[in-house]
């Protein structure tokens, strides 16, 4: 995406990295940066959903974060880099806290078509845009040049072993 710099993509690619962690420690593969507005990195989190407590986004636990350990005037100018885009309740955690920009490398339309190909049931809630829950927050993704690599990882994390098209 044409709004994308440089450093989003260092994050970015940071996040992917988490990711495979997180999948490598059996959940699944999401990975999620908080920088401040200065760009220094404050905090990083992966999936941790693999013990059956399915609210264990990276996403949430920044958040968590972030209302204990960020000013509140300062949440608005950090920025959120994920490796997915955050689904509906990591959006509201995101903008009940109060945080700024949110960055993604794979968006919810991607990895819907992505596990529809792979013949996966839908999940259990609603999948919705991050603006359609939160429609104040600048958004930036998704990253194009991550794209397969993300789709590898959620391959893997589903069983897929088919030819995929």
């Amino acid at each position: 995406m044409d709004d994308l710099t440089p450093d989003d993509l260092d994050h970015l690619r940071r996040c992917v990295a988490l990711a495979r962690e997180a999948l490598e420690a059996g959940n699944a593969p999401f990975g999620s940066v908080l920088v401040s507005p200065d760009g220094t990195v404050l905090r990083e989190e992966r999936n941790e959903e693999g013990g059956g407590d399915q609210t264990r986004h990276p996403e949430i636990e920044l958040a968590r974060w972030a209302a204990t350990n960020v000013a509140e005037a300062v949440r608005p100018r950090c920025t959120v880099y994920t490796s997915g885009e955050h689904c509906a309740m990591c959006s509201a955690a995101h903008a009940w806290v109060g945080l700024g920009r949110i960055v993604y490398a794979g968006s919810t339309a991607q990895l819907l078509e992505w596990r529809s190909s792979w013949g996966l049931a839908a999940g259990p809630v609603t999948p919705l845009t991050i603006n359609a829950v939160a429609p104040g927050i600048p958004v930036s993704g998704p990253a194009p040049e991550l794209a397969e690599e993300l789709r590898e990882l959620h391959r893997r994390a589903s069983g897929f072993g088919g030819c995929d098209e």
